[in-house]
């Protein structure tokens, strides 16, 4: 009794804002780094030569196979808990602070010249990333709820933008100075170390209470959990299509930007310009009212990524790329922190585990984009025909996805009562 309201009195003296700073810090760790961290770093390792176009494309499907598993790992967790139930239960924040952990280890070990030692470091690393996303999501999003302060999720959000962005910064200068690519991933494990140590405190408060979201009413009846589920599953399809929607842009933008602007001295600009555009997205979203119907809000994100994409497609210039970069980034996070409402909105009692589920969509989706690229780069007669019918594909799919959206407001409208709770 003792530590529980100990540890509710320290997360009391940290706040509804230091709470979403230091979920903003944990998602830069493991997502901005631990996962997107290959992106400005694959011209390095091209121009190293320790690997090519198509062995670049597999090995970023590892780390999206390793973030697939690690979401459903996440998605049945209680299930595992209740089937080996001699094992004591894992805090959320315990979670956390393991994927945090194993993240620096594993972008660290990147460094090593183990070229067959990649593809299990960068699964491992998409497995950890997994955990801390939905773990860190999911806790945080909790306390915020207890302090009625769900609106700064979107500043949790910002997370992977900013890490995004630093990571970029910090490539650009390596090969202005002529690193090796093996020097870039230690100093991206150093830095990952750093902001673990930054939020290591915050999230041993791990025992307060939690608030769940308010929600439809358990007494709704039959009929109303069965459209729950079908919600449930719409949500998670259309949140598959925006991981395979953007994936093609988040991983290849640095090696499409070099092809169709050789030579130009801010090619590796665009992957920074992209990380703040995330930044501003996931802060603009804080200042959007929660209580509205958020599939109107997604279905709008997926058409502004669509047109990013288009944008470079039809102008591969450095204005294009810079203002394709910018649109793409900024509804990336913005899409999560409203996804993962809804999920709150719709199975607020497991919000963790349905998470996962739509992580786990997402990771499905991002698993196909890199073998596409590799399938067409083989079939098309230049770079710049494989990639380009790569993006022309991804941005219809995220049209898809926003179609889907809104066929689902009509199908599925909101309750004026569910409006005002959500």
């Amino acid at each position: 009794m003792l530590k529980r309201l100990t540890t509710s009195s320290s997360l009391a003296a940290a706040g509804p804002l230091a709470i979403a700073l230091a979920g903003a810090l944990s998602l830069a760790c493991a997502m901005g780094i631990g996962r997107f961290a290959f992106t400005p770093l694959l011209p390095m390792m091209l121009h190293d030569g320790v690997i090519d176009l198509p062995a670049a494309s597999w090995l970023a499907s590892a780390n999206y196979l390793g973030y697939l598993l690690g979401a459903l790992l996440c998605t049945f967790q209680p299930w595992l808990w209740r089937r080996f139930g001699a094992l004591p239960p894992v805090a959320a924040s315990s979670w956390v602070q393991a994927g945090l952990l194993a993240t620096c280890l594993l972008t660290s070990g990147m460094a090593l010249q183990f070229p067959a030692l990649w593809p299990f470091l960068r699964f491992a690393a998409g497995v950890a990333s997994a955990f801390v996303f939905v773990f860190t999501s999911g806790w945080c999003l909790s306390q915020l709820a207890r302090y009625q302060a769900s609106g700064l999720g979107g500043v949790m959000y910002a997370g992977p933008g900013a890490g995004i962005a630093i990571s970029g910064l910090l490539a650009s200068g390596m090969v202005a100075w002529h690193w090796t690519a093996a020097t870039g991933w230690l100093i991206f494990g150093l830095l990952a170390t750093l902001l673990t140590l930054l939020v290591w405190p915050t999230f041993r408060t791990a025992g307060a209470a939690v608030m769940p979201a308010p929600a439809l009413s358990a007494q709704a009846g039959p009929s109303v959990a069965l459209a729950g589920r079908q919600q449930m599953l719409m949500l998670a399809l259309a949140y598959g299509l925006a991981g395979f929607g953007y994936i093609i842009t988040a991983t290849f933008l640095p090696v499409i930007a070099r092809q169709a602007l050789p030579g130009s001295v801010w090619l590796d600009m665009f992957w920074p310009l992209f990380g703040l555009g995330v930044v501003a997205g996931a802060l603009l979203s804080t200042r959007i009212s929660l209580s509205g119907d958020l599939r109107h809000l997604l279905a709008g994100c997926y058409a502004v990524q669509a047109l990013a994409i288009g944008v470079g497609v039809l102008s591969p210039s450095l204005a294009g790329f810079a203002l394709g970069s910018l649109l793409l980034g900024l509804p990336f996070t913005a899409i999560t922190f409203f996804a993962m409402q809804e999920v709150r909105r719709l199975r607020p009692a497991s919000a963790a585990s349905y998470m996962g589920l739509l992580t786990a969509m997402y990771g499905l989706g991002q698993i196909s984009g890199p073998p596409l690229v590799a399938l067409l780069l083989r079939r098309s007669v230049s770079l710049a025909q494989g990639f380009t019918a790569s993006l022309e594909i991804a941005a219809g799919t995220l049209l898809l996805g926003a179609l889907l959206y809104l066929w689902m407001v009509r199908r599925y409208p909101l309750r004026a009562k569910q409006s005002a709770l959500s």
